[in-house]
């Protein structure tokens, strides 16, 4: 069961997202490489799953969140595409790192007690080679936080609002405000 610290993306902002990356192309997120940090639930990362991902990395510090999202994977029958990593996210990055595997997508979502965390794995995304050049940093946070703008080479270009829930978009390509 859900804690103070496992707080589900609600539904509508999942939604909201996960149509904000596919823009109308269903298969926009065929075969993409994603890391769910602080995954919580691990409701992001099995939505991409869903939605066709090539691969998703969970990666979550607490042993009983660990063990709902393997739960939730089992209850979806979902037996290949994903590594779930018992992890801080700093240190499963930098395990990441070593591998030398690349993101198409990084979602982020600490319990918005812990503010430093976002601008810490920010932080991290922006001056480790672990997203790919057109490589998209989602971050979830209180829509009273305001995020650091530029983080290492990442700089945010949209921000939405839903309810008391936001999403930041990072790159470290151009875009524009409108693009995903």
């Amino acid at each position: 069961m859900p804690g103070p610290d496992i707080r589900p993306t609600a539904d509508r902002l999942r939604e909201t997202l996960f149509n904000v990356l596919t823009a109308g192309d269903p298969d926009a997120l065929v075969g993409s490489i994603w890391a769910d940090l602080y995954a919580g639930t691990g409701a992001v990362g099995i939505e991409a799953l869903s939605r066709s991902a090539g691969h998703v990395y969970f990666i979550e510090s607490s042993r009983p969140a660990v063990h709902l999202i393997q739960q939730n994977l089992d209850a979806l029958q979902i037996k290949a595409g994903f590594d779930l990593l018992h992890s801080d996210a700093s240190q499963g990055l930098r395990a990441l790192q070593v591998k030398e595997i690349q993101f198409d997508y990084v979602f982020l979502d600490p319990p918005y007690r812990l503010e430093r965390e976002y601008e810490k794995t920010l932080q991290l995304l922006g001056t480790a080679n672990l997203q790919k050049q057109e490589g998209v940093v989602i971050a979830e946070h209180s829509k009273k936080l305001e995020p650091i703008e530029v983080a290492g080479q990442l700089k945010r270009y949209r921000r939405l609002v839903q309810g008391d829930a936001a999403l930041s978009f990072y790159s470290r390509s151009e875009r524009k405000p409108s693009q995903a």
